[in-house]
Formats: structure tokens, C-alpha cells, sequence
């Protein structure tokens, strides 16, 4: 039996934080260069920020908790029904902000956030776990374009999940 120590450096290890706001709404829309790219009625508007360590496994955890949350209102006005009970639309925006470190003076960085040729795979996979988990095509804006997102939040429901603290 090996009873040696092995040390790691905080840089050797890791720590993978897929990161979503899930914002139920009654209807979103995003636009790049003035006009409509997509828009929804009645369902879920997900911002989902990725990082270097993200993987498979974090996409599939993070899609089904989204696709199942249970955060709309039965026929008692209580938070009871998923996206997929109410026949809800999907869309989500990569957004890499999600990963802003303010910590260190008053402009944020984004140094843990994912480059696209990380960031862009692994967005495209969670689209397409989303559909699957779903069962319904999502909408999605344009990866790294300037996007304008309107919504109108319906409650407010805004729930905040990331893959670290999987509660």
C-alpha cells in the first residue's frame, strides 16, 4: 500500500462552475444588429456562462435541473409545474459575464470565463442537451455578437444554479 502524500497547487486543480440564470418569463426576445434573432412566449429565458473545465457532465446535470425545475404556477397559483407541464419555450444566451471576478478593483474580469474555442463547443452542446431533455427546439441568440435581450420577467421568478453547488 502507497502511503505517500501528493500535494496539488490551487493551479493544478480545476474546479469546473457551469453557471445559468434561469429567469421565467412571459415572453423574450433577443436582437443583433436591430433585428429580431429569436423570441418566445411563455417559457424560460437561460443565461449560461461556461468555463475551461466544463464538460459533458456538466451539461447533462445542468440541463435536466433547468428542463425540471419546478417554477410555474399550478391551478392553485403555486410553484408546482415545469417548463415542459406548461408547453413552455426555451432560449438561452451564452454569456460569458456570468464569470465576472469583482473582487480586485471596480472593473470586473472575466479571466475564468471560457474562449470560444472552448466556450463555443460547449454551448453548442448544452443547446442541443437542452432540446433532447426538452423534447422542443431552443432559441438562441448569436454566439459573441452584441446581443440586445428584453424580456418580461414573470413574478419575478430568477433562479441562479451553477454547477459547483449542485443543491
Amino acid at each position: 500500500m502507497d502511503n505517500s502524500l501528493v500535494f496539488y497547487t490551487f493551479a493544478e486543480i480545476k474546479i469546473s462552475i457551469m453557471r445559468a440564470v434561469i429567469q421565467r418569463v412571459s415572453e423574450a426576445s433577443v436582437r443583433v444588429e436591430e433585428a429580431v434573432k429569436s423570441e418566445i412566449k411563455n417559457g424560460l429565458l437561460i443565461l449560461v456562462g461556461i468555463e475551461d473545465a466544463d464538460n459533458q457532465e456538466d451539461i447533462a446535470w445542468l440541463s435536466k435541473k433547468i428542463v425540471q425545475l419546478r417554477i410555474f404556477d399550478d391551478e392553485n397559483g403555486v410553484m408546482n409545474l415545469s417548463v415542459q407541464d406548461v408547453k413552455g419555450e426555451l432560449m438561452a444566451i451564452s454569456q460569458f459575464t456570468l464569470h465576472a471576478k469583482t473582487k480586485k478593483g471596480n472593473r470586473p474580469s472575466y479571466i475564468t470565463a471560457a474562449k470560444p474555442d472552448v466556450s463555443v463547443p460547449l454551448y453548442e452542446q448544452f443547446v442541443k442537451q437542452l432540446e433532447a431533455d426538452a423534447g422542443q427546439q431552443v432559441k438562441t441568440g448569436e454566439f459573441g455578437a452584441h446581443m440586445e435581450v428584453s424580456l418580461t420577467n414573470d413574478g419575478p421568478v430568477t433562479i441562479l444554479i451553477d454547477t459547483k453547488n449542485k443543491e
